[in-house]
């Protein structure tokens, strides 16, 4: 399904980006090693987990970014371009966890002729609270120039 295009006129600061949620299961977390190849034990192996000081496996921070940019790109449509992207990684996901990602936007603006939206972006869990708060710089289309 194709995201609808968002135009820099039709952007409001405060709008809240569309949210979505994951489970957080081990064969999540499995899978996410696999594909990633970041075998860093702590995301595959609970024993180490435990012996390492955290309470279990946990998520990747390449996953939690993809989850990230998915709030971005659903809501800035095919013709955006996600210019920047930082988070900082604060608390984990875990199996049992319901991730949620959310993002809002924190202003918009004109520079060197460009249309840029800055936005606030996270992913939070009910266990956690937020574990991963970011900050975003997306370029938007303008109706000005589409015409």
């Amino acid at each position: 399904m194709k995201a609808q295009q968002r135009y820099w006129e039709d952007v409001s600061e405060g709008e809240e980006l569309a949210n979505f949620q994951i489970e957080i299961n081990a064969r999540r977390a499995y899978l996410d090693v696999s594909g990633s190849q970041d075998w860093y034990p702590p995301h595959h192996d609970a024993e180490f987990a435990r012996k390492a000081g955290h309470a279990g496996i946990f998520m990747t921070t390449g996953f939690t970014q993809a989850a990230l940019v998915r709030v971005l790109t659903d809501w800035m449509g095919d013709e955006g371009f996600l210019k920047r992207l930082s988070f900082e990684m604060r608390r984990q996901q875990r199996p049992g966890d319901t991730m949620t990602c959310r993002g809002r936007v924190t202003r918009k603006y004109i520079e060197d002729g460009r249309h840029y939206v800055d936005c606030e972006v996270w992913a939070e869990s009910e266990r956690e609270g937020m574990t991963t708060p970011g900050r975003a710089v997306v370029a938007l289309p303008s109706r000005e120039s589409a015409g």
